[in-house]
């Protein structure tokens, strides 16, 4: 294998991203040229490969921050291999960077099938990531499971079939509903004048989910839907946008942008004087990053948090708290961001299919293992057998503001527990233009 692969890493800059110096080459476990691990002396058939791919580099890179900490940690987790299909087993995961683009996400996962011949792939981050992945893994019957895309933009976007699901994909994460049950209360909350709210949705796979399925829920719960438009990602001037909602006189406002979009009209609202009294974003404003990039502007700005330190969830790897996982993190000098617990869940799942399967090789046993799977981890509890859709394991996130931080710039304060009360709340729920 060559020592770099097209949107892969190459053998020094994994070493290097994941923290680990040249003197790993000689100790067990190995990693290989592909950037994964290989425990030494074990034949083709004693190592499963798992293939990662996520938006390391581009537009959506704030999601894939803790990326490389997560394979390193994985792979720590089982050095010493595990039990599968009544042998020792070790892995290798090779990973990949889509860069941002959903196009990219299909010609690296086709590598990673023809080229990597690849066991299973993993996926994360919008469904700019996850859908073009899951088609490939789904036409090649690769067994699959991503996170971090609204289900109804999944399922959707994928022209999932009711009552019958995919063969060899699976998600877990949330939808519609959970981001009613999260955002509804902090605004039933907030002392406003009147129910209108501001909704900045781009014409793209995520925000239409929106459009169609919080839109409407929005409208039943009493409240006036204040859309500003499909627009086209990368537009520089939201002036309209904005001269709509401040005609609405709307003082709660929800969006879902790319983030460098949202940088761009938070400003400009700013500036043109649309300052709402409260605003629950999302697919936004989830990671520390975006909060340092705003500086000022992020105070108080609220959005979904489906994982913390604060999560009582822990491990099946190593028994680690999300605590725990959240400190180690910190020792590298960086802020616990939440993709943080979801990328580490993907590899517990993927591990655990391989245990379930009477033979981890056999793609359709891993399939049904990973379709019928109930497993308490990292993410909470998951089952991909009750739906709300076949293969599709729920989380209930719950409502955390952006607040100046003692040890970092910014940190959270979950402010709403409504949807999740195994999360303590942490504050109280403030103005966002306060």
């Amino acid at each position: 294998m060559s020592d770099a692969s097209p949107g892969g890493m190459n053998r020094r800059s994994f070493l290097s991203a994941a923290g680990l110096g040249a003197a790993a080459i000689g100790a067990a476990p190995l990693l290989s040229a592909c950037g994964g691990i290989r425990g030494t002396g074990a034949s083709s058939s004693d190592v499963l490969k798992i293939g990662y791919v996520s938006p390391q580099t581009g537009a959506l890179a704030g999601f894939a921050t803790a990326d490389n900490f997560v394979v390193k940690q994985i792979t720590e987790a089982l050095r010493n291999g595990f039990t599968a299909g009544g042998k020792k087993r070790t892995i290798e995961i090779i990973v990949k960077d889509t860069q941002s683009n959903p196009n990219r996400a299909t010609e690296v996962t086709r590598q990673l099938i023809n080229s990597d011949k690849v066991d299973l792939i993993v996926g994360s981050s919008t469904p700019d990531t996850t859908n073009p992945v899951a088609d490939q893994c789904e036409a090649n019957g690769i067994p699959n499971v991503t996170t971090i895309a609204p289900w109804e933009a999944w399922w959707n976007g994928r022209g999932g079939k009711d009552g019958e699901g995919f063969t060899y994909t699976t998600l877990f994460f949330f939808g519609m509903q959970e981001f009613a049950d999260c955002f509804f209360p902090m605004w039933q909350r907030m002392e406003v004048g009147n129910k209108n709210v501001a909704a900045l949705w781009p014409n793209d796979t995520d925000a239409n989910a929106f459009r169609k399925g919080l839109g409407p829920m929005m409208t039943k719960a009493g409240y006036e839907v204040v859309d500003g438009g499909a627009y086209q990602n990368g537009v520089t001037d939201f002036s309209s946008q904005i001269a709509k909602f401040k005609s609405s006189d709307a003082e709660l406002f929800t969006c879902t942008p790319i983030p460098p979009d949202f940088q761009t009209f938070w400003k400009q609202a700013q500036q043109q004087g649309f300052k709402p009294k409260l605003a629950t974003v999302a697919k936004v404003m989830l990671f520390p990053s975006e909060a340092e990039a705003l500086g000022q502007l992020a105070g108080n700005v609220a959005t979904d948090f489906w994982w913390s330190p604060a999560h009582p969830y822990k491990s099946t790897l190593d028994g680690k708290t999300a605590q725990q996982l959240a400190d180690d993190f910190a020792a590298t000098g960086k802020q616990w961001t939440q993709a943080l617990g979801s990328v580490y869940s993907l590899f517990e799942i993927a591990v655990q299919a391989f245990k379930n399967a009477s033979d981890p090789k056999d793609r359709d046993d891993v399939a049904d293992k990973l379709r019928t799977m109930k497993i308490s981890c990292m993410s909470g509890d998951l089952d991909f057998t009750t739906g709300p859709k076949p293969g599709i394991a729920l989380q209930h996130p719950v409502g955390g503001q952006w607040r100046k931080g003692a040890k970092f710039p910014w940190d959270v304060v979950i402010v709403d527990n409504s949807a999740n009360k195994a999360v303590p709340v942490g504050g109280d729920l403030l103005p966002t233009n306060a």
